[in-house]
Order: structure tokens, then C-alpha cells, then sequence
């Protein structure tokens, strides 16, 4: 039985890319428009209480209220959480796409394995020149050139880059487990797979 490591975690410097947290900033601000917000309930109904509470400290602050610094304490609080929680979000919207577009530079650069019958014999083409029907030869560290479905063999198959899951799946013809997707990585074992998805239809292209 081979031993099929774990995927490595992203390390930090990866998560922390300046090209994906700068950008993030600013959206953070420009998601605080309510039209945004309101699609997330919780956070939109904190924003309307951070603004509600700025209000009202800027009228005790105009008639000399008490309790200023405590007040104040608790507006910036409310609109860190706020700002957090939308730099957060734009934080994975942009690692997200970071990663759907490494996997579409990965897929255009692959070679697949075009089988040209029944037979064992195939010739190496584009990952982008498949077409519907097109049958692809996928052996242990290949990588799923597109969508398809396992006709023939059984493999231990790597989605971590599209579900994030580390522990590998099983992919076989026939059942509920026969769908790959183009992008992850066989780790084990061959398939035959007849590609189901045209070029700009994939899974990845709709990312």
C-alpha cells in the first residue's frame, strides 16, 4: 500500500502577500456600503449600531455629555469588528482568486495524454486543445488536464486546490465517484477519463 502524504498548509508569508492583503484594505472600506453589508445580516445590523453610537456620541460631545472616553472606547470597537470582519472576507475572495488563476495557468501549461483508442498508445497535447469526448490517460503525479469522468481504473486523487480538503479521494468508473475535475492531481494508481466539459466551461473557468 503506498502512503500518500498530507498536502502542506499554506504557509504564512503565502497568506499574508502583500498582492492579496493591500487590495484588501480598501475593499474592506468600500464593502461597508449598506448594499453590501446587507447581505451579511449580523455584521450589516453592528454596522448600523456603529453608526447609531457614533451619532449619539457626537451629540453628547456637542452638549458636554458624560461617560465621552467610554463611549468612544466602544465605537471603535464596534467599527474594528466591522472592518475586520470585511477585510477578512476580501482576504479569501482574493486568495480565492489567486488560486483559480494559478490553476488556469496550471492547466493551460499541463500536457494530457491523449489516447488515440482502446489500446495503451497516446500522444501528448495541450490540456487546452481537449474537446468534449476526447478520452485522457492520467497517471500517478498527472494532472487532471479537465473536467471528465473515470471510465476505466481507480486512483487516489488530490482536490485539495479545489476543496481545500487535504485527504485524498477516491475516483472510480461507474457510481457517484466517477466526476474529476480538471486542475487536482492523481497520486496514485491510472484512470481513463472522457472529458464532459468544454474549454471555458470547467469547473476552474467558473471560479
Amino acid at each position: 500500500m503506498k502512503v500518500v502524504k498530507k498536502t502542506k498548509q499554506m504557509p504564512v508569508s503565502a497568506m499574508l502577500d502583500p498582492k492579496i492583503v493591500i487590495p484588501a484594505i480598501g475593499a474592506a472600506f468600500a464593502k461597508l456600503d449598506p448594499r453590501i453589508m446587507i447581505k451579511s445580516p449580523v455584521m450589516f445590523v453592528v454596522e448600523v449600531v456603529a453608526a447609531l453610537t457614533a451619532v449619539m456620541f457626537l451629540r453628547d460631545v456637542a452638549t458636554g455629555g458624560e461617560h465621552l472616553g467610554f463611549a468612544f472606547q466602544i465605537i471603535l470597537w464596534l467599527w474594528f469588528t466591522v472592518l475586520f470582519a470585511n477585510f477578512a472576507e476580501a482576504v479569501a475572495e482574493g486568495r480565492g482568486k489567486a488560486q483559480a488563476e494559478s490553476l488556469r495557468k496550471t492547466r493551460t501549461e499541463s500536457q494530457a495524454k491523449l489516447l488515440s483508442g482502446s489500446g495503451n498508445d497516446y500522444r501528448r497535447v495541450s490540456g487546452t486543445s481537449l474537446k468534449v469526448g476526447d478520452v485522457v490517460l492520467v497517471e500517478a503525479g498527472d494532472n487532471i488536464p479537465s473536467d471528465g469522468e473515470v471510465i476505466e481504473g481507480v486512483a487516489s486523487v488530490n482536490e485539495a486546490a479545489i476543496t481545500g480538503e487535504s485527504a485524498p479521494v477516491i475516483r472510480e468508473s461507474g457510481g457517484d465517484r466517477s466526476a474529476v475535475t480538471g486542475g487536482t492531481v492523481v497520486l496514485s494508481d491510472w484512470i481513463r477519463v472522457r472529458i464532459t466539459a468544454a474549454q471555458g466551461s470547467t469547473f476552474i473557468d467558473r471560479m
